[in-house]
């Protein structure tokens, strides 16, 4: 049987005094996809940063086999789509997919496919321009055609559907079966239950 890929137990963590997880446990194996659902305010993001190796916490947490780090090595097996991220000043679309890919190698993606699939070449000139130029919907498209580009056995991906339509939230959802049965790992934070359908789902309650 497969060693589990995410094992958390008694996680707690408090900001400014207050308390917003509170003995959270979650045990995750290869290949699931998790989906951690919960009212604003119940800690899902907390929880997925605590996952990264970015948020102290009380408890344990193992990642792959460790404790999750803020380290080269823990970021070539582990992917975050967070807030959005910080653009490289100068590069086009195009070629932020061509300076992920030349740097990581190949993943679940090419550069070529995630322009086709994220639908950011059905203009021309979209893929040739700034991302900062896109809409956010187009953005957070790019942010993850970057996550499919680099190789990785898990993704942790807070509100991926947002700023999607229900088209493209269907065709995102595929995708990441895909990679799920490729033997890679998804937990999402998401407020949409639709989205989360094929998921195993993990509910979460606000902190006392």
């Amino acid at each position: 049987m497969s060693e589990p890929i995410i094992v958390a137990r008694g996680v707690g963590v408090e900001l400014g005094g207050t308390p917003v997880l509170d003995g959270i446990d979650l045990t995750v194996s290869p290949g699931e996809v998790v989906a951690v659902l919960g009212a604003n305010g119940a800690g899902k993001t907390t929880l997925l940063r605590c996952l990264a190796g970015l948020q102290p916490a009380a408890g344990s947490v193992s990642v792959l086999g460790g404790p999750p780090a803020d380290t080269p090595e823990f970021w070539r097996d582990v992917v975050l789509v967070g807030d959005e991220p910080a653009w490289y000043p100068g590069l086009t679309v195009r070629e932020h997919l061509d300076l992920v890919g030349a740097v990581h190698g190949p993943g679940p993606l090419d550069a070529g496919r995630a322009l086709e699939l994220f639908e950011l070449a059905d203009r021309a000139d979209r893929a040739d321009r700034a991302p900062t130029a896109l809409s956010t919907g187009q953005r957070q498209r790019l942010s993850l055609a970057l996550a499919l580009l680099r190789p990785s056995r898990l993704l942790l991906l807070d509100e991926p559907e947002r700023g999607l339509d229900a088209a493209f939230r269907d065709r995102l959802a595929v995708l990441l079966s895909d990679y799920a049965a490729g033997g890679g790992t998804v937990v999402m934070v998401t407020h949409d239950p639709r989205f989360a359908e094929g998921a195993r789902h993990v509910a979460l309650e606000a902190a006392a």
